[in-house]
């Protein structure tokens, strides 16, 4: 499990490799200077719920990787991840989609992104 760190005092663990996907996401409109909501669900254990922060260029973030090796990065999943970050609501976490299903549409509708079922949201640790 890896941690992301918002401001220094909002803590929250992902998964290594969806945290290497937050972190590109993330990292690209932060660099372009883009400012945009983020969005994950609260462990059970800390009171459920959910958490929204605001990312922007002046805030600092923190992306603590428990292993030492670099996930492979999907681009199906970054696809996904950027799609939510540029939408009005935000970024939030989806499931990998699988890279080698193609879902085309027939009358150009937009992809829509589910949220991550309940029992496989992130854990927040207490303080």
């Amino acid at each position: 499990m890896g941690k992301f760190i918002y401001d220094g005092n909002i803590k929250v663990d992902f998964e290594d490799r969806l945290l290497a996907h937050l972190q590109a996401v993330i990292m690209a409109k932060v660099r372009r200077g883009e400012s945009f909501p983020f969005t994950w669900k609260d462990d059970i254990s800390t009171g459920g719920g959910r958490t929204t922060v605001y990312i922007h260029p002046h805030v600092s973030l923190v992306f603590k990787f428990h292993g030492s090796r670099t996930p492979q990065l999907s681009t199906a999943w970054l696809h996904a991840l950027t799609h939510n970050a540029n939408s009005g609501r935000g970024l939030y976490v989806v499931t990998e989609p699988d890279e080698f299903v193609r879902r085309e549409s027939t009358r150009g509708e937009e992809m829509i992104f589910s949220e991550v079922p309940n029992d496989q949201a992130p854990r927040s640790p207490r303080d």
